[in-house]
């Protein structure tokens, strides 16, 4: 039986958007709010980015239970949303996803020279997404011609419970073959994607610039204001804190020296 004295990580678990590829993550956020304005009901791009993270079915669950887009789904449609409403919808945002979501699959600068320097280490590199399987077909293979490329995959859909739930991560360990749980780290944009992490055991690391909570595009980021920057880059670590995560960095740029203090801490005895 391998010991639980483990000084050396085992595996990265990256999230897609917001993480490693579309930086602000917008493909998802315009298609929710088109996908509802064909439902006619406006939404705004807050409302649309709030659930982000969570497979897409639970995130237009989740918008549709938000108290303004319920009471303008209730007026249009003369009745309070319920599961086919979100069936309907979800029918309708998919294909529209599959469509646009290559516009949004560049790499998030850094993101293939980190896992590099992750492989060169030996350790494996896992993913999950709250993107389907039938949307990932579209980004992978773009994401493997800029020179990134994930051991596994782990989509929404693919087993009985996604975000937050640990589920995803638990495939993860299955399909790279590690253990224990502290010998992994998670890096998401997501406080959902944050959540099941947390959930199963590991280390993560929240991305404030790069993904949903900031909203902002590589140029946008360029040349923000110092001080405006700053004001954005502590909401989103907040946010991210808030759901536990142990480290928050601006993009995955930044990821190897947090590698590294996660290394020695693991050489002390600590856990996540």
């Amino acid at each position: 039986m391998e010991s639980m004295n483990v000084e050396k990580l085992k595996a990265v678990v990256f999230d897609w958007a917001g993480t490693v590829v579309d930086f602000g993550s917008f493909a998802p956020m315009g298609v929710f709010v088109e996908a509802f304005r064909q439902f006619g009901v406006d939404v705004t791009i807050a409302q649309a980015r709030e659930p982000m993270g969570r497979p897409k079915w639970d995130h237009i669950d989740a918008m549709l239970k938000n108290p303004c887009v319920r009471e303008a789904w209730t007026a249009r449609h003369g009745k309070e949303p319920g599961p086919a409403d979100v069936d309907a919808i979800y029918r309708v945002f998919v294909p529209m996803n599959e469509e646009i979501v290559h516009r949004y699959a560049d790499l998030v600068p850094g993101a293939r020279e980190t896992a590099q320097a992750l492989r060169a280490r030996g350790l494996k590199i896992g993913s999950t997404t709250g993107y389907t399987r039938s949307i990932m077909e579209r980004v992978l293979p773009l994401a493997r011609e800029q020179g990134y490329e994930a051991d596994n995959l782990v989509c929404a859909g693919d087993l009985p419970e996604g975000r937050p739930t640990p589920m995803n991560m638990y495939q993860c360990f299955l399909d790279l073959g590690v253990w224990p749980a502290h010998a992994v780290v998670k890096v998401d944009d997501t406080g959902v994607g944050i959540d099941e992490g947390v959930r199963a055991g590991c280390w993560t690391i929240g991305v404030a610039l790069s993904g949903n909570e900031a909203g902002l595009t590589v140029d946008e980021v360029r040349r923000a204001d110092p001080a405006a920057l700053q004001t954005v880059r502590r909401r989103a670590t907040g946010a991210l804190k808030a759901h536990g995560a142990h480290y928050v960095i601006d993009t995955v740029a930044d990821l190897m020296p947090v590698i590294d203090d996660i290394e020695r801490k693991l050489a002390q005895g600590l856990r996540p």
